[in-house]
Order: C-alpha cells, then structure tokens, then sequence
C-alpha cells in the first residue's frame, strides 16, 4: 500500500486548518503542519484536529517551510503539498496521487486553468499569472498552465531533487526547474480554487515581481540562450531604433549620438551571441 503524507505549510491559518488536516486526513497516512512562527492557535488547533505539527519559532518563509516537511516526511512514498488557507478542495488528492500511482508522473501539479477552466481568477492575478507561467516554462523547458499552484503531488524520486533556496513563493517554480533539470516527469491535472477565503497577506504585485526575478536568475544558467537571446535582441532593436530615429533628424551627422546608436546594436549583439555560446558549453558539458 502506498504511504501518503500531506503537507500544510501554515502561518495564521487558524480559521481554516482544523478542516483542511480533517478532510486531508481520509486520504493520507499522515497529515503535516508546518507552523511557521504563526502568532495566533494555528498550532493548537492543528494538534486538536489530529496533526503532526513541526514549528518554526519564527516566521521563515514557505520554502523554508516546504524543506521542513520535506525532510520529515521523506520515508513516505509519495508527498501531497496543500495551502492551508482553505482555496483549495482536499477531496481532489487522490486525482493527484493516481498518476503517480500509475507510474506516469515524477511530479503532478495541480492547476486551475487547463483546458480554460477557471473563470473567477481576477484580472490582475491572471495577467501577474500568465507572465509567470511563461517565465517558468522557458526556464523549465516545461509547458505547464499553472505554475504557481501549491497543491502538488510528488514521488519518492523527487525528494533528494530540491534545494528550497527561494524563501517566499517563488519555491513554486524552483520546484518544477529543479524536477525538469533532473528529468522527471511532470503532469498537470485539473484542480478547482475558491477564491472567497482569506489568502496570503502579500502585497500581489510585489510578490510577483520576486516571483518573476527569481525565475529569471535560474533562466540565466538553465537557459542562458534565452535568457540572453531575448535581452540581446530587445537591446539590438532599442539600438537599431535610436540609431534610425538619429539618421532621420537634423542630428544625422552628430558622430557622437551615432556612436550611442552602434553601441547599443553592438552591445545587443554581444548578448545574442553570449547565451549562444554558455548554451552551447551547456549542453556539451552535460
């Protein structure tokens, strides 16, 4: 029989947890809080409702979390991760364990918008959402639709693969770069979000943009040519504009703005051509 352990990372999840772990419960050998450095009965209710509870004596953030219940529950064969604030519906585990179970997935992450399922996102998330998607997917080498989601399933084969270096949530897409770079097979299934309950306190906007800047790090080593292949040529074409837009004017014989024109193409350029060449090291290193 396949042994199951569901982790919660929890911080101030007091109104939600006692059902999340008892609704968890029926599908999971072992149900996990990570309280981390809540302020308020988190922890008590967590243990009244059943769980084993690990506590950070601070606040450490969710990857920190994550690495917590990771390392307790690496015995099992399979681990659920689930946010604690209640968004989403334990009764859909076991559509993420079954491709596991299968044999067809390393990692299956669950997610909202296959097929265009949701409709109740807000605007503003979906487009925060939608840059992210494609930032992890070209830093992956995955096509996922939901990058962000908490709620995944994961096989014993993922376990020794992460390194919960993000903090925050930018653990999310770390996740799935450090699975894609160590070739596991990743699947998405259909999952349903409420959006009417409490949810983290973080500014969205700024969250996304720590979000969108990690991912563009772990861009830089895992796909330098685009990392650089894109920045190259958006630079190029800055450069190639500020120089046509010089020639057009009475400026036109002005040696030094002509020379910031070429610069910049040059500059472009020199980018293109270094992801081209660290993309080629890459993959004749591995």
């Amino acid at each position: 029989m396949t042994n199951v352990a569901i982790l919660l990372p929890a911080y101030n999840e007091e109104v939600a947890i006692a059902s999340m772990i008892l609704l968890s419960s029926k599908y999971a050998n072992e149900v996990i809080v990570i309280d981390d450095g809540s302020t308020d009965r988190t922890k008590e209710v967590s243990e009244l409702a059943g769980a084993t509870v690990l506590s950070h004596k601070f606040n450490k953030g969710k990857g920190v979390a994550l690495k917590t219940g990771f390392e307790y529950a690496k015995n099992f064969d399979i681990i659920v991760t689930i946010d604690a604030d209640g968004q989403h519906n334990p009764s859909e585990i076991p559509l993420l364990i079954k491709p596991i179970e299968d044999g067809v997935a390393d990692l299956v992450n669950g997610s909202r918008y296959i097929n265009n399922q949701d409709t109740s996102t807000p605007t503003y998330r979906r487009i925060g959402q939608t840059v992210l998607d494609t930032a992890t997917n070209v830093a992956s080498g995955v096509k996922l639709t939901d990058s962000q989601s908490g709620f995944r399933a994961f096989s014993s084969k993922c376990f020794n693969c992460f390194n919960f270096n993000p903090e925050g949530f930018g653990i999310e897409s770390d996740m799935l770069i450090e699975a894609s770079n160590n070739n596991l097979i990743i699947k998405e299934v259909p999952i349903t979000v409420r959006y009417d309950v409490n949810t983290t306190t973080a500014n969205p906007v700024i969250q996304g943009v720590s979000v969108l800047l990690r991912v563009l790090e772990l861009m830089r080593f895992n796909r330098p040519l685009y990392f650089y292949g894109i920045s190259g040529a958006i630079i190029t074409f800055f450069g190639i504009l500020i120089y046509l837009s010089i020639n057009a004017t009475s400026l036109a014989g002005n040696l030094y703005l002509n020379a910031v024109g070429i610069f910049v193409i040059l500059m472009g350029i020199v980018l293109i051509l270094s992801g081209v060449l660290t993309d080629y090291l890459n993959r004749f290193k591995h």
